[in-house]
């Protein structure tokens, strides 16, 4: 029997199983075969083979991990090894705010740059939208226009107000998403505002720095019925949503330096255009395609300022935004 798993820790995870029930499961041998060693053997999306257990019929023990279509991951610093979020995903979403907490451009670009490098479709959501221009230190939509002018899909959202939650509402609908973000970026009060009889616990703010507390400890996978509000009236619209744990630094896994510039969309095209071809570092040479294309606005000032910034993060080992 197959079954997909909701959430879990050490060792047990609870496995919405094809028969309609939701078991607590442990994983038989206590290790799963894989190609990589994770932080964690499971992620909220990951479909497994079960045993139920012959006795309790809401306990069971996964034995098989059936292959993931994809995966997002993150490097842990505590484990020092490669961090599970989500599996089987349909949209990355990555949430950001104006202010409360302040915007950070350049945690948005590595979660873009991962997801390119896993093949994955992110999606930009700005919560607390209600909040443009109360920070005047940095010109948030400037961020927000040059990722659309890149391709990517930018929504600005206000759980508060309601403002863009219709059109959220609608993207997510018979599909499986999984929310990132920094703590305090309102993840949890959008999965409410979504489905008000999902009640998930939300944090305040710390007043010293900005950031949010982790009312979000692990991931879970949330099954939610749209409210009628937003779906025209329609009742039974449903979305499947991981809500993934606030991340205070986000941090690259299986980037090189060398080879951030892949995973940054608008760099793809000039690459290997340079005079010294893919040896060209893109930061001081004569016949560099990429600075040429900067020079011309091709590229962007910010975004190859933010490439500079990551790719010497990942030399260093440093994640300060």
């Amino acid at each position: 029997m197959q079954g997909t798993v909701l959430a879990g820790s050490n060792n047990f995870f609870e496995v919405e199983c094809d028969d309609g029930i939701t078991r607590s499961c442990s994983i038989k041998g206590k290790v799963l075969k894989s190609d990589t060693e994770y932080y964690n053997p499971l992620a909220p999306g990951d479909i497994v083979e079960i045993e139920a257990d012959s006795i309790d019929e809401e306990k069971g023990q996964v034995v098989s991990l059936v292959p993931r279509k994809n995966e997002f991951v993150r490097w842990n610093v505590k484990g020092r090894c490669p961090q599970l979020l989500a599996a089987n995903v349909d949209y990355m979403i990555l949430v950001t705010t104006p202010a409360e907490p302040p915007f950070r451009p350049r945690f948005i670009d590595r979660e873009l740059a991962q997801a390119e490098m896993l093949g994955l479709t992110p999606v930009i959501v700005c919560n607390k939208y209600d909040l443009i221009g109360t920070d005047d230190t940095i010109d948030v939509d400037k961020y927000l226009s040059i990722w659309e002018q890149l391709g990517y899909k930018v929504m600005r959202i206000s759980a508060k107000t309601g403002e863009g939650v219709a059109e959220f509402a609608e993207l997510l609908e018979d599909h499986l998403s999984a929310l990132v973000g920094q703590s305090g970026v309102g993840k949890s009060s959008l999965v409410n505002v979504l489905d008000d009889t999902c009640v998930l616990k939300t944090g305040s703010l710390s007043k010293k720095y900005g950031r949010g507390s982790h009312t979000t400890t692990k991931g879970t996978l949330n099954r939610i019925r749209l409210n009628v509000s937003l779906t025209g009236g329609i009742k039974g619209r449903v979305a499947s949503i991981i809500d993934t744990p606030g991340i205070r630094r986000f941090m690259l896994h299986g980037i090189e330096a060398e080879d951030l510039a892949l995973y940054f969309k608008e760099f793809k095209p000039f690459l290997g255009q340079c005079t010294f071809g893919m040896s060209c570092s893109h930061t001081h040479e004569n016949g560099c395609r990429i600075r040429k294309a900067v020079e011309d606005g091709e590229i962007t000032a910010e975004r190859y300022d933010s490439w500079l910034r990551i790719m010497e993060q990942i030399k260093n080992k440093t994640w300060e935004d």
